[in-house]
């Protein structure tokens, strides 16, 4: 049976995106994205919550997200969730969930980190970008 894994946000970023370079030379980009969602309690007033994602991007996404996007940016993320674990400075063991970003779509203005223009930019990642395995992560 085939399956799928595709996860769809649209929202802003949480921080500036940090880049990183594998020891082999391919450039990873991770930062955080907030997507909101608002709507009215049974009493009728505005209620709201607000779900945080780690996003990765790999290869010239990476790159274009590092010179493009900020802090606060409204942006378009389509890729896989990934769950994966590491060992921390301290030697604990952490688990984290990440959407592995296989396409990116800048929204809003060039103007700066936010702002209603309607200019976009996009770009997609082919799966040559990303490595098969967690080995060659620099975090």
């Amino acid at each position: 049976m085939a399956s799928v894994n595709l996860a769809i946000l649209i929202g802003n970023l949480g921080k500036d995106p940090e880049l990183r370079y594998t020891p082999s030379g391919a450039a990873v980009a991770s930062f955080s994205m907030a997507t909101t969602e608002k709507w009215k309690d049974k009493d009728g007033q505005l209620a709201e919550r607000t779900e945080w994602h780690n996003i990765v991007c790999w290869g010239r996404q990476a790159e274009v997200a590092n010179e493009y996007l900020k802090k606060g940016s409204p942006v378009y993320i389509e890729g896989r969730i990934q769950n994966r674990s590491y060992d921390d400075r301290d030697g604990n063991r952490r688990y984290i969930t990440e959407i592995v970003c296989r396409r990116l779509q800048l929204l809003g203005g060039r103007g700066g980190g936010g702002g209603g223009g309607s200019s976009s930019q996009s770009s997609d990642s082919s799966d040559s970008d990303i490595p098969e395995t967690d080995d060659d992560l620099p975090f």
